[in-house]
C-alpha cells in the first residue's frame, strides 16, 4: 500500500465477477428484432454505449422482466474466488466497489448472497412501468469524460482523489479502459489485457479472484504496488 493512502477497489461486473457478459447474453437469448444492427454500431463505436444499450433494451417488452432475470441468474456464473476475495478485502480494510454498465434488476439478485452494501454498487437501473424496458442512467459522465458511458466508471473513480487513495481497477473489456488509465494498478482479463499491453498501462492479468488475492498479498508483503 502506498504510504498514507487508503486502498480502494473498483470492480467490473459483466465478464469479471460473472463468467460472461450478461447484456450480450440477454440479447442473444431473447433476440428482439433489430438488436443485431444496434449492437454492431455500439461495438464499432458509431453510437455511444449509453445510446446503444438503451436502444437494445427498448426492444424488449417489460413483461419479460422475470423471464430475463431468471435467465441471467441461472446462467451467469460467479467467477471462482470472489467470495474469498471479498473476505480478504474486508480483512485488510480495503473498500470494494462494483462499477458496472449492467442493470440493477439482474445485478442485485446475483450479488445478494455476498452482502455488498448497496452504496458500494454503481450500476444502471431500469423502468418496467411502460410497454418496453427503459434503461435509467443514475451515474452519467461528468467532465472531463464525454464518452456517453451510461454508468461512467471514471466519474465514480474521481470521487476518490488520487492524492488520498490508491485506486485499483479490476476489469475485462474496453468499457474499463478509461478507468484503467487513471488507476494505480489494473487487474485485467480478455480485451482489457490486450489494450493495456498495447498502450503501456500497468496491469496484471488474472483468471480468477484467487489470482488477484494472491498478487495483492505478495505485493503487500513486499511493501510495493
Amino acid at each position: 500500500m502506498k504510504s498514507g493512502k487508503k486502498t480502494v477497489i473498483f470492480c467490473d461486473f459483466d465478464g469479471t465477477i460473472t463468467l460472461s457478459d450478461n447484456i450480450v447474453a440477454i440479447m442473444k437469448e431473447f433476440k428482439p428484432e433489430g438488436y443485431e444492427a444496434i449492437m454492431q454500431r455500439t461495438v464499432n463505436q458509431e453510437i455511444s454505449l449509453r445510446e446503444g444499450v438503451g436502444a437494445m433494451f427498448a426492444l424488449l417488452p417489460s413483461g419479460k422482466k422475470e423471464e430475463i432475470v431468471d435467465f441471467v441468474v441461472r446462467r451467469a456464473g460467479i467467477r471462482e474466488g470472489f467470495r474469498e476475495f471479498l473476505g480478504y478485502a474486508k480483512q485488510e480494510g480495503i473498500d470494494f466497489y462494483v462499477t458496472s454498465g449492467g442493470m440493477d434488476f439482474f445485478i442485485d439478485p446475483l450479488l445478494a448472497p455476498f452482502d455488498i452494501p448497496s452504496g458500494h454498487i454503481f450500476c444502471n437501473s431500469a423502468d418496467f412501468s411502460g410497454d418496453h424496458i427503459e434503461i435509467l442512467w443514475p451515474h452519467p459522465c461528468q467532465e472531463p469524460c464525454r464518452n456517453g458511458c451510461g454508468m461512467c466508471k471514471t466519474t465514480v473513480m474521481r470521487r476518490f482523489p488520487e492524492d488520498r487513495y490508491e485506486r485499483i481497477l479490476i476489469g475485462d473489456s474496453l468499457t474499463d479502459f478509461e478507468g484503467a488509465k487513471i488507476a494505480d494498478l489494473v487487474y485485467s482479463r480478455s480485451i482489457l489485457t490486450d489494450k493495456c499491453a498495447e498502450l503501456g498501462v500497468k496491469h496484471v492479468p488474472f483468471q480468477d479472484f484467487f489470482d488477484i488475492m494472491n498478487d495483492m498479498k505478495q505485493k503487500r508483503q513486499q511493501g510495493v504496488r
